[in-house]
């Protein structure tokens, strides 16, 4: 099995009537920012072991399971809505770093969280890795009455318990949908997480710790031109980070393609754009090392201003 060279601790913080877990990596550094990683849709922040111990540097880092996922608890909800996870990270950021800016760096959904988080609080990131958080394809108005009810729908196939998580017999059943999902998953690495994944049930059973309601659709439609407005109150430098495979084709099939998708960073006023060869959407377990250093590379240096807005060619781009 795998053998972490960092070890974390986990902490709970109370946060909107939520008891938050938060995995925690080494200890503050004088005049060193936090490192605040958040994970993505069924994730965990134990996702991030393989990218810290690839780090060169030591410094502090805090990675929460969000709302809904792995050992943060709460009151039993039926869906979830995006705004929250905002306003989530905020409070959290209160607690760990206080005013203190800090580098955040986000993955899938949590690359979402940060970009639209680094717009609406643009004071409290210095610098901002997004690793393959596309956003949504384009809705219409049009759209709305269909998607309204298509939540409510949704709610009551929750309460019937048609979108239950699949659960498993054992670990060894958890490692393997693991690499099912993510063909270049070593099978150590995913022996490691399926732990920090899944839990033992009473009837002996394991289940992902990640709540069915996630899977329930928006029932907001998704609003490219308020993204845009967003994106364009970021003040912090952005590397928007892309694996080798087009997961964004895979999944929209068209409906939305990376064309678009760099279309809409030409909103950011400082944004370089890199690629990871060898890596599919989950590319922090396929490529660590090379995550890593891209992560770092961009922290410690000083870049300037892309003062025409765009994106840049960053390295291995």
């Amino acid at each position: 099995m795998y053998n972490p060279q960092r070890l974390s601790r986990s902490e709970f913080v109370a946060v909107r009537k939520l008891r938050y877990h938060v995995r925690v990596w080494g200890e503050p550094r004088p005049g060193v920012p936090p490192l605040v990683l958040v994970h993505g849709w069924m994730d965990v922040a134990a996702s991030w072991q393989f990218v810290v111990d690839a780090f060169a540097q030591e410094r502090q880092v805090i990675a929460p399971d969000w709302r809904g996922f792995g050992l943060t608890e709460g009151p039993p909800c039926d869906n979830y809505w995006f705004p929250d996870y905002l306003a989530d990270l905020d409070f959290l950021l209160d607690h760990h770093a206080g005013d203190q800016p800090v580098d955040l760096v986000g993955h899938s959904m949590g690359g979402n969280i940060a970009m639209l988080y680094a717009g609406v609080r643009p004071e409290r990131i210095r610098r901002l890795v997004n690793l393959e958080g596309f956003g949504m394809p384009a809705t219409l108005p049009s759209q709305a009455p269909g998607r309204y009810g298509k939540w409510i729908s949704e709610l009551k196939s929750l309460r019937r318990g048609e979108l239950a998580l699949k659960t498993y017999g054992s670990l060894t059943g958890v490692a393997a949908r693991l690499r099912k999902t993510n063909r270049r998953l070593s099978q150590d690495r995913a022996d490691w997480l399926a732990g920090h994944w899944a839990a033992r049930q009473p009837d002996g059973q394991w289940a992902i710790l990640g709540d069915a309601a996630h899977k329930i659709v928006n029932a907001n439609l998704f609003r490219v031109d308020e993204v845009l407005e967003i994106y364009r109150a970021i003040r912090a430098p952005v590397l928007c980070v892309e694996a080798g495979d087009d997961s964004l084709g895979q999944w929209w099939q068209g409906r939305y393609t990376l064309a678009e998708y760099h279309e809409r960073l030409k909103a950011v006023s400082d944004v370089r754009l890199s690629r990871v060869e060898d890596a599919g959407h989950m590319l922090h377990h396929d490529q660590p090392v090379e995550v890593a250093r891209l992560i770092e590379d961009f922290l410690q240096k000083d870049y300037p201003v892309n003062g025409g807005g765009g994106a840049q060619q960053g390295p291995n781009s």
